[in-house]
Order: C-alpha cells, then sequence, then structure tokens
C-alpha cells in the first residue's frame, strides 16, 4: 500500500490555503493497531485524517495539535494527535463499535459519536497550551471540526473526511480537503470556493477512483489559479517510550506506586507494573528495581 501524503498549496492571490490528503495507508494502520469495527474505522479515521492535516499547519517543529471528541455515543471519546510533519496517531474508547448503516448506506458515525463537545489544544514548546471547545454539530467529525475553526479561531473553513471500509473491514480509501480562508480574501474566490464544495462530498471515493491529491486540489480550486508548495509523507505514528512510561510512574509517588505492587502480589501476579499505550498498544515492564523502589 502506497504511503500516506498531504498537498499543501495556497491560491496564487493568497485568499486560501488548502491541504489534500490520501490518508488510506494511515488509517489502515489505525484499524490494525485498535483492531477497529467498520463504524469505528469511519469514526476514528475521520478524525486520524484531520489531525494530521491540522499538525502539518503547526508553526513550529515541537508543535502539536490534538482533537478531542467526546459524545455520549457507544463509541466513547476519541483523540487524535497530529504534529508538525503531519503524522498522527489515535486513541478510540471503543473500537468494536459498529452500528447499522444510515438511510443512504452510509457508515453511521454519527451514531456512533452522539452528542456532545469537541476540543482542540494546540501545544506550542514552553508556552501555554490555546484551548477551544465547541459542542459537537453533527458527530460526523468534518462539520463538527470546520464549526471549532469558525467559532474558536474565526477561520472560515472548508473541510471534507471520508473513510472507505472494505468488505473484509479493511481500509480501502481515506482521505480529506481542508480549505481555509486567510484574512482579506477576494470575495469572487470564496464563492468560486463555495460552488466547488459539492465536488468534494465523497473523498473517499475520489480516491478509490484513482484521483491524485492534485486531481482533488484542482477539483477543489477549480477555476481559481494556485500554487502547490509540497508533499508531505504522513504515517500513523506514535511517540510513546519506555523513558516517557517511566517518567509518568516517578510521577505518581513512591507511597502509591508500592501499593500498585502490593495489589500485584495480593492477586498472585509478579510485582511487575505494565503499561500499555492507548495510541498505539506498545507495553512496557517496571520492577520495584526499574523505579528505584527497593534499597
Amino acid at each position: 500500500m502506497a504511503k500516506a501524503k498531504i498537498l499543501r498549496a495556497m491560491t496564487s492571490d493568497g485568499s486560501a490555503r488548502i491541504h489534500v490528503i490520501d490518508s488510506t495507508a494511515m488509517v489502515e494502520a489505525m484499524r490494525r493497531i485498535h483492531k477497529t469495527a467498520p463504524t469505528a474505522s469511519a469514526a476514528g479515521g475521520r478524525l486520524l485524517t484531520a489531525a494530521a492535516m491540522m499538525g502539518a499547519m503547526c508553526g513550529e517543529v515541537q508543535d502539536t495539535v490534538s482533537v478531542t471528541v467526546a459524545g455520549d455515543g457507544p463509541i466513547g471519546k476519541m483523540i487524535a494527535v497530529g504534529d508538525y510533519y503531519g503524522n498522527a496517531r489515535v486513541y478510540i474508547e471503543n473500537p468494536q463499535t459498529h452500528l447499522a448503516a444510515r438511510q443512504d448506506g452510509k457508515l453511521d458515525v454519527g451514531g456512533a459519536v452522539g452528542r456532545g463537545r469537541l476540543t482542540v489544544v494546540r501545544s506550542m514548546g514552553q508556552a501555554e497550551p490555546h484551548i477551544g471547545t465547541v459542542e459537537l454539530r453533527s458527530g460526523e467529525i468534518a462539520e463538527d471540526i470546520a464549526a471549532y475553526f469558525a467559532e474558536s479561531e474565526q477561520i472560515p473553513t472548508l473541510l471534507a473526511l471520508g473513510v472507505l471500509v472494505d468488505k473484509d473491514a479493511s481500509i480501502r480509501a481515506a482521505g480529506g480537503v481542508l480549505v481555509q480562508l486567510l484574512p482579506f480574501a477576494d470575495e469572487a474566490v470564496i464563492a468560486k470556493l463555495e460552488e466547488n464544495a459539492a465536488k468534494l462530498s465523497s473523498i473517499s471515493h475520489l480516491i478509490d477512483s484513482g484521483r491524485t491529491l492534485s486531481d482533488i486540489a484542482d477539483l477543489a480550486l477549480c477555476g481559481i489559479p494556485y500554487d502547490p508548495f509540497d508533499t508531505l509523507e504522513v504515517d500513523y505514528r506514535c511517540d510513546c517510550s519506555r523513558d516517557r512510561m517511566h517518567r509518568a510512574l516517578i510521577s505518581v509517588g513512591k507511597r502509591d506506586l508500592i501499593e500498585m505492587f502490593d495489589a500485584q502480589e495480593a492477586e498472585g501476579k509478579a510485582r511487575v507494573l505494565e503499561l500499555s499505550c492507548r495510541f498505539c498498544g506498545a507495553s512496557f515492564s517496571f520492577t520495584e528495581d526499574d523505579l528505584g523502589l527497593k534499597a
């Protein structure tokens, strides 16, 4: 399977910027890691795809963006994190969620997510993170994130996301388009973008049909001159490590750690603490010696 990629471009007059992503490989990696059922694949894949594009808009190498969807539907909480390079990862509370298809035959992502809130946290090095929260509009992810940009950051945004799940539950195609207006955007460009939006209603099918990222950018910006910047190769990537897990355990405190080891022994288990990363499933084991609890 070809690697996931993001095309970045801007209209020649500076009215808008666009990101187009083929996230098929990234979402398939998510499916394998979390063993998602089809509806959860669509929901988590859309959020992962959006986080990758949002991460690729970060200003500095150390910056990250975290998007949390907390609805009252059966899928529970989802958290996706994207980095400066466009790599992303996702956590899905109930990855086996699968609902009957909607009347139009599409997977019922909105039903799986339910009603609740969407929160975006932008972490920028040593500076205080920027946090914005909005009510979920539909639970379909794209509309909700577009509403966040409009309400919390006052940036008019067109966002299309799609995940096409194959008959064997693998990811057949996935991708997205994000178009944002920049200050003092030309009204003619705005009108043309609105006119072109209907062409992006099934982004995963465009990718499945063999359309390239440039082809899709041409559809989104039809009639609008634009300049491509670059194309990034992106991946499902987690930054967890044994050292990070070690620091997390040390922060718990000596007394609580000893109680945790004692609880393991009381259950007839070895005095070993196992921590698993909720984004990638990597597991790390720690003994009392590892944590400096023995003299």
